[in-house]
């Protein structure tokens, strides 16, 4: 679960979407903030910038800034008291333009680096700033705000400064492009965010700060009572920590919660939730697989809970562990053995929740990270933060996508509910579809009725809890791939529909619905953007679209990329616009993009050099150009140079198509096919063999990319079927690996948690589709017939066509990398025969440019 994706929940139903429109006046700040005469605003996002009229050209790049806390009941008047301050004396600054998106910033699962952020001012000096700080602390004083955890605190109000960037640059870290600051010598570093106070190692403290360092250490004690040995988990509201108590050495769980942090909906922050949590506990002491609470106290600012730690792991990884269908066959006996093991499960889970409510106690927060199971398959039930009386008869304010109760279940109902989604989802994972298509229920339970041998009337109680009471409808969710043999003409005809039913050409910011990550690389790029889409709908379609290639080309030239990649950048634009015979703004891009091509050192397809080397040899092709060839070898070069010196496998996999160094491994092998010289092939190899050292060996002997101690994963953009699909292009010139076909048996299992094609079920379906190209198996052929029919799942009706979920099926998304886009690309993949999935792969790698009009 990446609990990032929370935030971008609250402003649409259907659509991750920051929260832009204010709605209300009383909901949008600058409906009292007028702009002065001689002032600017500009938007960009959650944020509203104001500046005096030529203010921009002379700030600096980065330096010392200040940001502004502020709770839900005081933002307005800190929001005023700040605006008439830098209006008065001519400082730049920006604020979040509306309440909600406060509330979403500082909800429990936002992000903690931005966490009470409503303002941002930039001082032009460090004059400006300590005169800043000192005018505003005495204006502030006494107001409320969270701690901003990657600052330091200015005296005892709402006041932090850190040292960043002004202007906005990037640079890669890790495989990802991060935002950026300059050291002295012109090298670009990530600008650090990290949970405490730091500053770059060249920049010296101003002296006026240091009063304030000596505070922050000062209110540490002088010994914390607990030895903290590992954090468990993170939120915006605190840390879970493992720790001993130093008194006698006893391991425990130390919980904390940060005050006016992690709020929500009703607007209770962590610290009120952890109160409750205690007195809840108290009530349910005793009871075997219930944390037993030692101590409540407070640390300088934090609070926090000590309780009694107990073994197991969280049911999540439980099922992950045992769930028999994303093996690569799963036999009949496999599934009755799971089915018993797991209904044993139910069976105590219940019953500790029975003993609960016989405590007069909701739990409240029923799902699986809040269930711990033991070696003995012992459950016990953690996090009793959303826990109230039952005898009030109301209800939690958040909850769990995929177990949180409609609203018209109350009291014990609540945990009713959540029990029955639990087993639903224990055979089949994918109760979050639910929540964006109720009528989804059916097709579910049958499924998981059908498949593994349960007891009569098992999927008939879940249906009679799961389902809306009274005279709730809701639309059919059937759609043609629900049909025993669907036309598949006619459903790839109704993706399209859907994704172009979606468009917002009114909007600046994107085109086409996508990923959260359009809102950090922009929805203009090939992966989560409009570049993609249309790549998609052209190549699929063999259509065209002038109005949504003129937004493509406005976006472009408003806001031009600053990135060089193919997935998240200039190269994947001018790619798409090339082919579409918008030539010169194809080399516009292209020629934008030189100085920063220059300094990326990032191997991979998404974002560095592999990609863009590829996309050279592109216009080489198209264009019969020597120059884009030679280009294309130069970035080769670079890469085979690099590739001895690359750093060892991490922890963390990035390992794949877009992410290792398969993405090199392509480049190298289609340099072998334009020039001739077999030493590409053996730079090929050895980036192939670059990725397949991340890789693990699971239980099922199936060869996947590691990622941390307790996963592994089997994807195209990081993972294992990535991987293979580069090798099977290498495979035409050279016998292909011997551990290709353990790659492939990471493809075969019949459960994917997402349907799309860089991070799941389609991604899949194409690996295995081009080995079956390159050697006929009838096996395969039956795998992938059995990937076409689960499609089903995920399918939900949008507006005449066919849509997905995208990344954590919380959400439908349209784009290449997790959406519709990318489930068009695969299926016309493997039912066309081609293989041309992606650019630079398959049989027809690439498609001469066609011209407008055409």
């Amino acid at each position: 679960m990446d609990l990032r994706y929370e935030a971008f929940c609250f402003a649409d139903p259907l659509f991750f979407d920051e929260q832009r429109n204010a709605g209300t006046a009383e909901e949008d700040f600058a409906s009292a903030l007028p702009l002065p005469a001689g002032w600017v605003e500009s938007e960009r996002g959650i944020w509203r910038s104001l500046q005096p009229v030529g203010a921009a050209g002379s700030l600096p790049a980065q330096g010392w800034k200040i940001h502004i806390s502020a709770t839900m009941d005081n933002a307005v008047h800190v929001l005023a008291t700040v605006h008439r301050y830098c209006v008065e004396q001519g400082v730049a600054y920006k604020h979040l333009r509306t309440r909600g998106i406060l509330l979403a910033r500082n909800s429990k699962y936002a992000p903690r680096d931005g966490s009470g952020k409503l303002i941002t001012i930039y001082p032009a000096d460090e004059d400006g700033l300590q005169r800043a700080l000192a005018d505003l602390s005495a204006e502030l004083s006494g107001q409320a705000g969270p701690y901003i955890l990657s600052d330091l605190r200015y005296g005892a109000g709402p006041l932090f400064v850190r040292y960043g960037g002004f202007a906005e640059q990037w640079v890669e870290s890790d495989g990802t492009r991060v935002l950026a600051i300059r050291k002295p010598d012109g090298t670009l570093v990530p600008d650090k965010r990290g949970p405490a106070f730091s500053y770059p190692a060249w920049v010296e403290l101003p002296t006026f700060l240091e009063p304030h360092v000596a505070a922050r250490k000062s209110g540490d004690p002088a010994q914390f009572p607990y030895r903290v040995t590992r954090s468990l988990h993170f939120s915006n509201g605190g840390g879970v920590y493992l720790a001993n108590r130093l008194a006698d050495d006893h391991e425990l769980v130390l919980k904390e919660a940060r005050p006016h942090a992690g709020l929500d909906r009703d607007l209770v922050d962590a610290v009120e939730r952890l109160r409750r949590e205690h007195e809840i506990l108290e009530r349910l002491a005793g009871i075997a697989g219930i944390p037993e609470v030692y101590d409540r106290f407070t640390v300088w600012e934090h609070h926090f809970l000590a309780m009694r730690y107990l073994p197991g792991k969280p049911l999540g990884s439980w099922l992950s562990r045992h769930y028999p269908l994303t093996r690569r066959e799963a036999s009949d006996e496999d599934l009755a053995a799971y089915a018993r093991r797991t209904l044993a499960l139910l069976d105590r889970i219940e019953l500790l929740v029975r003993q609960v409510h016989e405590r007069g106690v909701v739990f409240g927060d029923l799902h699986a990270l809040n269930i711990l199971v033991d070696d003995e398959d012992q459950p016990a039930l953690i996090d009793f933060e959303l826990a109230f009386d039952a005898a009030t008869g109301g209800r939690p304010a958040l909850g769990a996508p995929g177990f949180r109760a409609p609203r018209d279940r109350t009291g014990t109902e609540v945990d009713t509910y959540a029990l029955a989604a639990l087993k639903l989802w224990l055979f089949l994972p994918l109760n979050t579809l639910l929540e964006l298509a109720p009528a989804k229920l059916d097709s579910l339970v049958d499924f998981v009725t059908e498949r593994f041998p349960l007891p009569s009337g098992f999927g008939d109680a879940i249906r009679a809890e799961l389902a809306p009471r009274g005279d709730v409808r809701h639309e059919p969710a059937t759609t043609e791939l629900d049909q025993a043999e669907p036309d598949w003409q006619a459903v790839r005809k109704s993706i399209a529909e859907a994704i172009l039913a979606s468009a917002t050409p009114e909007r600046t910011d994107r085109l086409f619905p996508g990923d959260i990550q359009q809102f950090e690389v922009g929805g203009l790029c090939f992966g989560y953007g409009a570049a993609g889409v249309l790549h998609a709908l052209h190549r699929t379609e063999a259509s065209r679209y002038p109005e949504h290639e003129r937004w493509l080309i406005d976006a472009v030239r408003r806001t031009p990329p600053v990135r060089p990649g193919f997935y998240d950048g200039a190269h994947g634009i001018a790619y798409v616009l090339e082919n579409f015979g918008h030539h010169d703004l194809a080399d516009e891009l292209l020629a934008a993009a030189e100085g920063l091509v220059r300094k990326t050192t990032d191997h991979n397809l998404e974002g560095g050099l592999a990609g863009i080397g590829l996309n050279h040899l592109h216009f080489a092709a198209t264009r019969d150009d020597r120059a884009h060839l030679d280009k294309a070898v130069h970035l080769g070069e670079r890469l085979a140079g690099a590739l001895p010196d690359a750093e060892p496998p991490g922890k963390f996999g990035r390992a794949g198509l877009l992410s290792g160094w398969s993405g090199p491994a392509l480049l190298f092998t289609r340099l072998f096919e334009r020039t001739g010289d077999e030493t590409w092939l053996d730079h090929a190899a050895a980036a192939l063999d670059r990725d397949l050292a991340e890789c693990a060996t699971t239980d099922d002997g199936s060869l996947q990319v590691r990622d941390g101690d307790a996963r592994t994963l089997p994807y195209v953009g990081i993972g294992s079927a990535g991987i293979a699909l580069v090798a099977e292009e290498l495979a035409v010139h050279r016998p292909p690996a011997g551990r290709l076909p353990d790659l492939l048996l990471a493809c075969r299992g019949e459960f994917v948690i997402h349907p799309g094609l860089m991070f799941g079920r389609a991604g899949l379906m194409a690996a295995l589709a081009a080995a079956g190209r390159r050697q006929p198996d009838p096996e395969l052929d039956g795998v992938i017939a059995r990937h076409l029919s689960r499609f089903a799942w995920y399918a939900l009706p949008y507006r005449g066509g066919v849509a997905f979920p995208g990344n954590q099926l919380l959400r439908l998304s349209m784009d290449l990398n997790t959406g519709g886009a990318g489930v068009l690309l695969a299926l016309a993949a493997v039912l066309d025969g081609h293989g041309a999935v992606l650019p630079f792969l398959g049989r027809t790698q690439d498609f001469r440019p066609s011209r407008p009009g055409e």
